[in-house]
């Protein structure tokens, strides 16, 4: 069934708003402003309370909209619907104009926190790349050739690929050197490519063969499970207020995907922490109390034992034991011996296995999945003490719920930024610090 509509706002999902005699329709590819013709998803039943569906022909264009720059992931109807670029027919500055509305829309609705503006920061290099060549790692799937494909949208056709333009470069080398794009890898298989991002000058890679020098042996490119190049061990480097600080990390594991964000990230974090601590700092002489939740490898605990105050006593806590054993590894390589590393989950870890003198902070920093810290963990938070709270998170709306309970238990909102590291997507990373206002 096709329809032609008038867009009215953005939704979440990448999707945006349209209305078919009073049912709201969650349309793909659209942009506020725009009347475009529309192909509803099928099966549409008169009961369903929404309905979804996507751009094939814009009538009435809006200034955000270009041309794609990966024409894959854009509509079927013109050639696209392999995903993994919602925004990809959204301009950079109309991306981050979106992200701002959802972020605050969401905060609005789920966080009970009315917001007149939220800065939303691209990452450096984004502009120049035109949003793409930014993630340092991609899985895919292979067809019964061997060949990389993405699944098409609403079929089980997968589409062969000959390149990622989200990719890094380096990721590019490392899949080009072991012939990943010509059909040597097995057949109907899981791959991931893992590629830190080497921290180097762009004049010592202007070339593929430097390029290769500067990867070495850190990459690995993992079929079903299963290292086939490379390392399962990779080494990622970030420089935070000047200060480089290396990782050990597992390549089937979590670590911030755009190259920049371990660097941008942790630096705004500290910046943030700085800026309020002021007279919160403890008085009698005792050291700083700080927690780590959902923390990884550690990137945010080896910069805050160090930069913020180097005799602070820290706790981080993380439910992967292989992230634990690399954080472990990172802060004994780091020369950090004031950090009590556990493993297990957050919220029975921060009930059973705290040292009584780390057991109530001053700053507690988390990172949580895209599910959220959720009330409980939140309330535990809250029961703590700490007087500054600062919140990572890659989906606002756990975010803005996670704020309401913070908000039920004496908290208030002090900043609050989002992040671009996930460009042509709709997804964008917020941080949030709250502040202990009662209680």
């Amino acid at each position: 069934m096709e329809a032609t509509v008038q867009i009215e706002r953005y939704a979440d999902q990448g999707r945006c708003v349209a209305h078919i005699d009073g049912r709201v329709v969650f349309v793909r590819f659209a942009l506020p402003g725009e009347r475009v013709r529309i192909v509803l998803d099928e099966p549409t039943n008169r009961s369903d309370r929404f309905w979804t569906g996507e751009v094939v022909e814009v009538l009435e264009t809006s200034p955000d909209r270009v041309a794609p720059s990966w024409p894959l992931a854009g509509p079927l109807a013109m050639g696209g619907g392999v995903g993994g670029a919602d925004l990809i027919h959204v301009s950079l500055e109309g991306q981050e104009r979106w992200k701002e509305a959802a972020v605050m829309d969401v905060m609005r609705r789920l966080g009970h926190v009315e917001l007149d503006e939220i800065p939303v920061y691209a990452m450096p290099g984004d502009e120049e790349a035109q949003g793409l060549h930014w993630r340092t790692r991609i899985e895919m799937i292979t067809d019964d050739e061997g060949r990389p494909s993405m699944h098409r949208r609403g079929s089980h056709v997968r589409v062969p690929i000959d390149t990622m333009p989200l990719a890094t470069r380096a990721v590019l080398e490392a899949a080009a050197m072991n012939d990943v794009w010509g059909g040597a890898l097995p057949a109907n298989a899981q791959v991931r490519i893992a590629v830190p991002e080497p921290r180097v000058d762009a004049a010592d890679i202007a070339d593929g063969a430097a390029l290769r020098r500067a990867i070495g042996r850190n990459y690995a490119i993992i079929v079903d499970g299963k290292v086939r190049h490379g390392s399962r061990s990779l080494t990622e480097r970030i420089t935070v207020d000047g200060h480089a600080f290396d990782y050990t990390v597992d390549a089937s594991g979590f670590w911030q995907m755009h190259r920049e964000a371990p660097q941008v990230l942790p630096q705004y974090v500290i910046d943030q922490i700085r800026e309020v601590l002021g007279d919160r700092a403890p008085r009698n002489g005792r050291n700083l109390v700080i927690w780590d939740l959902y923390a990884g490898s550690g990137l945010f605990t080896l910069p805050l034992a160090t930069l913020i105050d180097e005799h602070a006593k820290l706790v981080s806590v993380e439910g992967a034991k292989t992230a634990v054993a690399n954080a472990r590894r990172n802060l004994k390589s780091a020369g950090i011996h004031t950090v009590q590393a556990l493993c297990g989950d957050v919220l029975k870890t921060l009930e059973k296995d705290i040292d009584p003198q780390r057991a109530h902070p001053d700053i507690v920093v988390l990172d949580p999945p895209r599910a959220g810290a959720k009330a409980k963990v939140c309330t535990k938070i809250a029961n703590s003490g700490a007087p500054i709270v600062v919140y990572i998170a890659c989906d606002p709306a756990s975010l803005a719920r996670d704020t309401a309970t913070l908000t039920q238990h004496g908290y208030a909102l002090h900043s609050i930024a989002a992040f671009d590291i996930y460009p042509m997507t709709h997804h964008v990373e917020t941080v949030a610090l709250m502040s202990r206002v009662r209680g």
